[in-house]
């Protein structure tokens, strides 16, 4: 482990929760209850949790971050009732097999601010630093291996579906000629590909960092934010008891598309024609949507803290008769 490693391991893991208050009204928190983050995280949403239940709820936290599991279970050690799990949400049903069923899950979908604030974790544009990108440090393909391996059809349609980029053809073409000259290593790598593929005119009229799109495609890839998620939000509907509650907290319209596409399916599964008189398919409704959509942050949240400004949450209460989606297994 070189220098910059260590000082990274030794940062404290601090990351402010989002919604908090919001997640904490909304997740209806009760003594003695049983809950999941499945997004640990630093541990401020499970603290409050905790807390709001009087310190009597058992809550399992899940993160694939070595450092948000050490850094979470020094603060709620506390908490008799906090358990640690590593691993992925996406296999959260399987995590939490014989755990019984839950009052509540909470899953916060954004990058914690420990990973976006360390440069060597490679998921800023700000700062120079290698190209990694990995949430778990444990798994083997990094940012650099998948730009530096990947087809530059493969590259383009990445950036073009996970990061809703325009310019994803020009970008994939520019990276794979970048790279034949001296394979893409840092950040500042791949910020130079994008501006190199990016027209000056353009760069300029647009908010923002021209990379952002690109860096939120290609961690989106390396570390497989997407396709698993629908499946995990079923999985955990499963898991909850009657009355239970799924929090989520989206920070961009690709995921919380999935979200919110996801609780309208499983608060309306009938896929009986629309002028049937009676219902054939035997779908019953699973969950119920509450608090109207999309929950934004106040504009005092944002003024405390500017990266609250994209979070949206959504939540789902599970229905008393509700049917099991998935296979059955859980518990």
């Amino acid at each position: 482990m070189d220098e910059k490693q260590e000082r990274a391991q030794e940062m404290p893991f601090a990351h402010v929760p989002v919604l908090l208050d919001e997640v904490l009204t909304w997740m209806n928190v009760r003594p003695e209850g049983v809950y999941c983050d499945g997004t640990l995280g630093g541990g401020g949403h499970s603290e409050a949790i905790l807390k709001a239940s009087g310190g009597t709820a058992t809550l399992y936290g899940i993160d694939r971050d070595d450092r948000a599991i050490r850094a979470a279970s020094d603060r709620l050690a506390a908490f008799p009732g906090f358990h640690a799990i590593p691993g992925n949400f996406h296999n959260g049903k399987s995590l939490l097999a014989g755990a019984g069923p839950l009052d509540g899950v909470l899953l916060d979908l954004g990058v914690s601010s420990p990973q976006l604030d360390t440069p060597e974790r490679g998921f800023s544009y700000h700062e120079d630093a290698p190209l990694d990108m990995r949430m778990d440090q444990g798994q083997r393909m990094t940012a650099a291996e998948l730009l530096n391996t990947a087809t530059e059809q493969e590259l383009g349609a990445i950036i073009r579906d996970y990061g809703e980029e325009k310019w994803a053809a020009r970008i994939a073409h520019i990276i794979c000629e970048h790279r034949k000259e001296h394979p893409l290593e840092t950040t500042f790598d791949l910020v130079r590909a994008v501006d190199a593929a990016i027209p000056r005119a353009v760069r300029r009229r647009e908010d923002g960092h021209p990379a952002r799109r690109t860096f939120q495609a290609i961690r989106i890839a390396v570390n497989d934010e997407l396709d698993p998620l629908e499946q995990a939000l079923r999985d955990f509907t499963d898991c909850l008891k009657p009355g239970g509650r799924l929090c989520v907290i989206t920070f961009h319209s690709l995921e919380d598309r999935i979200v919110k596409r996801c609780f309208r399916s499983l608060e309306r599964p009938c896929i009986c024609p629309p002028r049937a008189p009676i219902c054939t398919c035997g779908r019953k409704p699973v969950v119920r949507i509450l608090g109207g959509g999309a929950i934004a942050p106040t504009e005092a949240e944002i003024e405390r803290n500017p990266r609250a400004r994209s979070a949206k949450l959504r939540v789902a209460e599970k229905l008393p008769t509700a049917p099991e989606q998935g296979d059955g297994t859980y518990g």
